[in-house]
Formats: C-alpha cells, structure tokens, sequence
C-alpha cells in the first residue's frame, strides 16, 4: 500500500473546525496554542466561534486551515503511529496546502508556516484593490477549454487586463482569475466554448495569477527569513506537478505558484502514476479527497480531520 497525504486549501474553512480535536487530544490544543502565540492573536478563538466573516478573511483562513491539518497530523504522529518516512511516499497540498504539507514533512516550523501564510493571505488581499479582480469556476470543461476561454478574453483587452487559468483541479472543473472585465467577458463567450456553468466565486481576491506578483515579491522577503529543511518525504508540488525535496527549489515554486496555475489534477495523475494507491487528506473537509476520485476513479481517498474519522482510519497508518 502507498500512501499520499494531501492537504486543503481556502474554500474548506468552517467555524467549529478542529474544536473537536483540541478538546479530544491534549496534542492537537497544543497546536492551536502554538499557532496563536506565533500570531499573538487567539486566532482558535475565531476558528471555533466565528464569525465566518472573520474567519474567511484570507490572512485568518490561511493559517487556520494549516492549523486544523497540522493538529490532526500531531494526533497521528503522537497518538496513532504514523510514522511519516515509513508510511507515506509523498505529500501535497492545494494553494496554501503546500506550507501545510511541507509543515507537515519537517521543512519549516508550525511557528514559520502560520507567520508565513498569515503574511501570505495579507499579501494576497493587498495585490489588487478590491473590486478590480475576480474568480470564476469552469464546470463541465478542461484544461484546454478553460485555456482557450481565457485567451479569448483577452482579446481587446485594455492594458494591465489579465485572465488566465488559476486551478486545473479535475478534469471538469476549472477556475480563472483576473481582471474584473477580463474574466467578465469570459463569462460572456463561456457557452460558445461548451462550458456548463460558469460560476463566478465569492473571493476577495483574484489569487493564483499575474496580478499577484506584488504578493510573490512579499512571500520571496518572507520566505528568505525562515531556515527551510528538507523535507521527511517529497512534496508534489502545485507548479511542476511533480515531486521536490530540495530546499531552494522549494523556496523558487512557493514563490511562483502565488501567480501560477494550481496544477491539482496532474499533481493527482502524478501521485498515481508512481504507485500511490490511497490518498488521506488531512484537516478540514472533503475537498480534495472527493477530486482525486474524479481524477483518478480507482484511488482510494478519504478524508481525516475529526476525531472519528482519525479512529476509523488510523489503523492503516499501522501495518
């Protein structure tokens, strides 16, 4: 059996995540605590009461998410006999996943990972004032549509105006961001191309493409403050698709993937093409576990961050 760990990205935030796992497990609170003395806010305060309005804002969700993930990882390892070199083969993570991974794997600190994406979803937020940019999710088309609609968005564009592909997450679902007007106008030509539902998304921002390089400059500062190791296992990385280890290439595709596409489907395809028969995805919610059987209909995934789910699925992390 081998086994990949994957972990979630903004979208999977609820209040009362991980609530259950700080009052089961000593081990878990102890996480929490941790990541609020990094932030010096009681940050598990929002996470467990709200408000959701609170909790969403993307300098709040980002180290949240890793919170629960890393939490529910300690439980494993403390509680449950997870050891990561000897039963997991690689880990992922979708956006912001990647600090949680790479947490995860031994390359950086709980500490660095929540000053790290709490100085990330800031970055983000400030790239682009709000009301110039937008998101849009693409159902029923692929790669190749979700590019094409993209480029015809652009054409006549004014200058400045962006529209690219910023998650490649299945191979029917496909998100683009940019430009308020330029993705607009995809929206305008989405049927013409076969695209079923063109939904646009309720962010503050429009991550995951060029108008983010203000936030890639500011992760490059923040990122050259912080001693990253080698990981425990290799990461599959958002930006190549493939696995990485070494620490500066590491720092380079943490950089590039704040303006790069997300590439969660080949990340999957990946993970299976190299013997990864089960996909755990640790912290809050089912997301990523409910694409990767859309990428790959023979993979075994489940998701693991209550403490249910850690009682019914821990004995695999033991044989």
């Amino acid at each position: 059996m081998a086994i990949a760990l994957v972990f979630p990205g903004q979208g999977s935030q609820a209040v009362g995540m991980g609530a259950e796992l700080a009052k089961t497990y000593p081990s878990a609170k102890a996480v929490f605590d941790e990541v609020d003395a990094a932030l010096g806010q009681k940050l598990s305060e929002v996470m467990w009461n709200g408000p959701i309005e609170t909790l969403t804002l993307t300098e709040n969700a980002q180290p949240a998410l890793m919170a629960v993930s890393l939490a529910t990882m300690r439980v494993l390892e403390a509680e449950k006999g997870l050891d990561l070199a000897r039963h997991v083969k690689f880990v992922a993570g979708h956006s912001l996943g990647e600090y949680s991974a790479l947490a995860a794997a031994g390359a950086f600190s709980i500490t660095d990972a929540a000053r790290l994406l709490k100085a990330r979803g800031k970055a983000m937020q400030a790239a682009v004032p709000v009301g110039q940019g937008a998101m849009a999710a693409l159902l029923g088309v692929g790669l190749d549509v979700g590019t094409r609609l993209a480029e015809a968005a652009m054409v006549g564009a004014a200058p400045g105006e962006v529209c690219q592909v910023a998650n490649d997450n299945e191979p029917t679902q496909v998100v683009i961001s940019g430009s308020k007007t330029a993705v607009e106008r995809a929206g305008t030509l989405a049927k013409g191309l076969g695209v079923r539902r063109f939904m646009p998304l309720n962010v503050s921002a429009p991550f995951h493409c060029a108008l983010m390089q203000p936030a890639a400059e500011a992760m490059a500062r923040e990122l050259a403050k912080v001693a990253v190791q080698r990981p425990r296992v290799a990461l599959v990385a958002n930006v190549p698709a493939s696995a990485i280890a070494e620490p500066d290439e590491i720092v380079k595709r943490l950089i590039e993937q704040v303006t790069a596409t997300v590439r969660w489907r080949e990340c999957v395809a990946y993970m299976a093409a190299h013997g990864i028969n089960d996909i755990y995805e640790i912290g809050s919610g089912k997301v990523l576990s409910g694409l990767a059987k859309r990428i790959v209909p023979s993979m075994n995934a489940a998701s693991i961050g209550t403490p249910s789910e850690i009682e019914l699925t821990s004995p695999a992390f033991t044989t």
